[in-house]
């Protein structure tokens, strides 16, 4: 899709390179979020002048098959019909009221109906929010003060959930970004994903402290990587026995994996749920909810305080209407759509990565997917600690070839990549074989 072949990287991404260059002057690194700037793949970033469907132009003119997607809300693709039809009537009404409107009791109702453990749900404007606001309302629910998170796991920028990894089960939490005082993070204890024994050791060595073990049921932020046969169930389990809150941020995978989100996909039930990327349909929107006796404990229903102005918006409002309801229709359909399409791109990925002689583990849950380029065949990616591992010079090479071949990634090896309805069969056989020429290029590093 890319301009002719004839035409060296530096023609071909001229006016991206313009825009990046003055971006940096006006903003951090020229980004509004840090791994937006390319720095982990050892190149410029691309600048995008629009989408639609399963592609992005840059503002060269060069066409990409997109898999950022958002990093997850445009699970209908760039522009979808049904939603920018939605947006713009919305809009013509008025954009933001500060007082209730009707779209907010419809997508709540949608909400709740959909997430099996949502009785009443609160929406917000962001999964950082989303995650802030179900963490002081465990504390606020419990009386404790302490929180369980995975190492690798992200639950948002805050204070409190911005911790770096560290050794042991029941580490204590230090900060990974200058401005977090070490007071803030001294109640998050760190474990390592997909491993219970070090939940419960952390749970017996910190009896009635603990408010809640905040955990994605599938890890997004550190790749995909699904949680092992009985995690999730052993965390529901000990949580009940410890008197612990379970949080699942389905900030990625909610609605995403499963209608239902990964709590109905796997049939295990937490207290409190975050939501966010897909429930909002492309537009700034999150949610956090759960079961009616914590959710009524937040103001103006108890005590527990938490606001927010553009909360709740008529246009995010619309937009992830429109999106729930295009996913629900027809029984369903987009989902085995989507499971088609990426089943097909990881035998794909498979197959070209076996042929290339370059050792992968892919990992995918649903339109989730993350090939790890780690070291020996036969490895595994389980936890922060084997994601960290992995070959990330040869996923930089792989992104340059891809992105060059017409298909744009996250640039980080530790992000999933993430299929839409909008990925029909030739943007798959397109990425494919885009792939056999990346993971050829990867073999030389």
């Amino acid at each position: 899709m890319n301009k002719a072949n004839s035409q060296t990287t530096t023609t071909r991404y001229t006016k991206s390179a313009a825009a990046h260059a003055e971006a940096k002057t006006l903003m951090p690194g020229g980004v509004n979020s840090p791994v937006r700037a390319y720095n982990a793949v050892g190149r410029e970033p691309i600048t995008i002048a629009k989408g639609k469907g399963c592609v992005v132009t840059d503002v060269d003119g060069n066409e990409y098959v997109d898999y950022v997607g958002s990093y997850g809300p445009l699970i209908l693709g760039h522009a979808p019909e049904v939603v920018v039809a939605a947006v713009t009537k919305t809009a013509t009404h008025g954009t933001s009221f500060g007082m209730p409107t009707l779209l907010e009791n419809q997508l709540a109702k949608t909400v709740i109906d959909a997430v099996p453990s949502v009785q009443v749900v609160r929406f917000v404007n962001s999964g950082t929010e989303a995650a802030m606001s179900a963490l002081r309302l465990a504390r606020a629910a419990t009386g404790r003060g302490k929180v369980i998170k995975c190492i690798g796991c992200y639950h948002g920028h805050t204070d409190a959930m911005l911790v770096s990894a560290g050794s042991g089960a029941t580490t204590l939490g230090t900060p990974s970004s200058p401005g977090v005082p070490e007071s803030l993070v001294k109640n998050t204890l760190l474990v390592p994903y997909n491993d219970l024994a070090a939940v419960e050791a952390t749970m017996q060595a910190h009896k009635d402290e603990i408010a809640c073990m905040a955990v994605e049921p599938i890890a997004g932020n550190m790749g995909c990587i699904p949680p092992e046969p009985g995690y999730l169930e052993g965390l529901r389990k000990l949580c009940d026995t410890y008197g612990v809150l379970l949080l699942f941020d389905e900030v990625m995978t909610g609605f995403r994996v499963d209608y239902g989100c990964a709590q109905k996909l796997y049939g295990v039930m937490p207290d409190l749920t975050c939501l966010g990327k897909v429930v909002g349909g492309g537009l700034p929107c999150a949610a956090y909810g759960g079961k009616a006796e914590y959710m009524r404990q937040v103001a103006p229903d108890g005590p527990m305080y938490q606001a927010g102005t553009l909360s709740g918006n008529p246009l995010a409002m619309a937009a992830g209407l429109a999106t729930l309801q295009a996913l629900k229709a027809d029984d369903f359909a987009a989902y085995a759509q989507l499971e088609k399409s990426a089943r097909r791109l990881e035998m794909g990925l498979a197959e070209a990565s076996a042929s290339a002689g370059v050792p992968t583990y892919i990992t995918r849950v649903g339109s989730m997917i993350c090939p790890f380029f780690v070291r020996e065949v036969g490895q595994r990616v389980v936890n922060y600690d084997d994601a960290t591992a992995c070959r990330t010079d040869r996923f930089a090479a792989f992104f340059r070839t891809m992105l060059d071949e017409g298909v744009v990634l996250p640039p980080a090896q530790f992000e999933a990549w993430f299929i839409g309805t909008a990925h029909d069969d030739d943007a798959i056989e397109k990425t494919i074989a885009a792939a056999s020429k990346a993971f050829v290029v990867a073999s030389d590093i």
